[in-house]
């Protein structure tokens, strides 16, 4: 009996780990469309045109970074709420993602 339960623990040690990066995983696109995209669509920024989230004003206005993105997200600044507190950490990671990826390909699909 101490055997079975032994390999029945292993086993469900074993799935859990397997699965764990599955169950981690957010989709960046999806929370930025919900959370973002009302002022934000494909790059745009509606409320301050000249700071939008395409590469070359992400740059210009040092935010091209995880970093620098992410603690936008989290504390807002001006027109910008925070989001710290209605987002998980891993949605705003991957939020910030999807946001560094969509600039790179010039908010193209």
């Amino acid at each position: 009996m101490k055997k079975i339960i032994s390999v029945l623990l292993l086993g469900i040690a074993i799935l859990t780990f397997a699965f764990s990066d599955m169950a981690l995983a957010v989709d960046g696109a999806a929370l930025f469309s919900a959370n973002c995209a009302q002022c934000h669509a494909r790059g745009k920024n509606l409320v301050n045109p000249s700071k939008s989230l395409k590469k070359t004003d992400l740059e210009k206005y040092e935010m091209y970074s995880s970093e620098a993105i992410i603690a936008q997200i989290t504390k807002g600044k001006g027109a910008m709420p925070a989001f710290g507190k209605k987002l998980k950490a891993d949605e705003i990671q991957g939020i910030a993602a999807y946001v560094l990826e969509q600039a790179e390909k010039g908010w193209k699909k």
